[in-house]
């Protein structure tokens, strides 16, 4: 056998269904990489026979493997911070309050607006390797802090080239349609009709996004406009996902579900017929625990009706500046468990191989299988469990991605 490097001496968390046990484990495993991809993956046992003297062999010294993490929801592209927002909730301000005085999203809207590029590209590079560190070999940046044109593309630019200069693989997103700008705050069927004629054109004409996002929802964008932007994006040939029942339930995620949509987010306040929606479709449910914590939701996402309706469950961070400042995706494996209950092995298939189908890149990353690409992180644990059951000492010893090591 001719291979480019093996990994000897791990246990494998593969997270592949079809190896029949939990977390898809193989334990006492080896790992073969030819071309950037497994070429072999099984027991330590059966490994076939190769040149030893000329392939480099990496000793995981009984310690855990995983796929690459994705987080599949963040908006890692920002300007400015809204800490002292968090200071004025926690003095008794009123969202009321805080927008008068120019808080809340609109303040990111400014800020965004008047930032150049490379500051923008600066700080978010910054949030791109703290979530590197912590194992993330994927992840998806949305845009949505701009709300006109020249800023939504600067930021769907800014992701781009984030990608271009990192080994973490980045997908991006367009959420022009994320909330109504204040020049249109009268008239936001006027500003739909520009993200769909001005914005979305120009998007695809740069290739800058993979994919496109609404926010639906009371204080957004109704279920018409919402509709109007997805069926665009669709017919122009982009994946399509959707902010839908964080505060409320009025139908996004089952209007979703009809247009294919890969993924629906938040989904706090989803009933059974939505739940029964986006499983016949074949979509993901993105559940946000950091959103959760920060603004101290109660309303719970239907975990119980997830798994009986067999959704793909996903876990992400949502890394904002307003709703969810916590870069961190180690952190979400926590809350996902401790807040929503779901299992350490559903967390971990939350930011693995359920975080691929909701980015549609399930093909290529997310399991550890051969022909997959080799993105994989060794873990200093002695279960996969440890990854969602602790925080704050980082236990991710290395990082593969495509095959070549990043750090050990």
């Amino acid at each position: 056998m001719q291979w480019d490097q093996v990994w000897i001496d791990v246990n494998v968390a593969t997270m592949n269904d079809d190896i029949g046990c939990a977390y898809g484990a193989i334990e006492d495993a080896a790992i073969a990489i030819k071309d950037n991809s497994i070429a072999w993956i099984g027991p330590k046992a059966d490994l076939p026979e190769f040149d030893a003297l000329a392939t480099p062999v990496h000793r995981g010294r009984g310690k855990w493997i995983t796929p690459g993490l994705i987080d599949a929801h963040t908006h890692l592209v920002f300007a400015g911070n809204r800490a002292n927002e968090f200071e004025m909730r926690l003095q008794g301000a009123s969202y009321e309050d805080i927008a008068l005085a120019g808080g809340g999203i609109i303040s990111t809207v400014k800020a965004c607006r008047e930032a150049e590029e490379a500051e923008l590209f600066d700080s978010a590079r910054k949030r791109l390797n703290a979530l590197a560190k912590e194992g993330v070999t994927t992840v998806e940046i949305k845009s949505g802090y701009g709300l006109d044109c020249e800023t939504e593309l600067k930021m769907l630019r800014v992701a781009r080239e984030l990608g271009k200069h990192h080994h973490v693989d980045v997908q991006t997103t367009f959420l022009g349609a994320h909330a109504i700008p204040p020049e249109f705050k009268h008239d936001a069927d006027a500003y739909v009709d520009i993200v769909i004629n001005d914005m979305l054109p120009k998007v695809i004409e740069q290739n800058l996004a993979d994919a496109v996002d609404v926010f639906c929802e009371g204080i957004a964008f109704n279920l018409e406009q919402t509709e109007k932007v997805l069926t665009a994006a669709k017919q122009a040939g982009l994946k399509i996902k959707l902010h839908a029942e964080q505060l409320s339930n009025i139908g996004g995620s089952e209007m979703a579900a009809s247009l294919g949509a890969k993924s629906v987010d938040h989904i706090e306040f989803l009933d059974e017929q939505g739940v029964k929606a986006i499983s016949n479709s074949g979509t993901c449910a993105v559940l946000l625990p950091g959103a959760f914590y920060f603004l101290r939701e109660t309303q719970l996402p239907p975990i119980d009706l997830l798994r009986q309706y067999q959704v793909p469950m996903v876990v992400a961070s949502d890394f904002n500046p307003g709703s969810s400042p916590l870069c961190s995706t180690q952190l979400m494996l926590n809350m996902a468990c401790t807040l929503f209950r779901l299992t350490p092995e559903e967390a971990l298939k939350g930011v693995t191989c359920n975080a691929a189908k909701a980015l549609g890149i399930e093909d290529t990353v997310g399991q550890i299988k051969v022909g997959m690409q080799a993105d994989f992180c060794l873990w200093d644990i002695i279960t996969p469990a440890q990854l969602a059951y602790s925080y704050g000492v980082n236990p991710c010893l290395s990082v593969v991605k495509a095959g070549k090591i990043i750090n050990q």
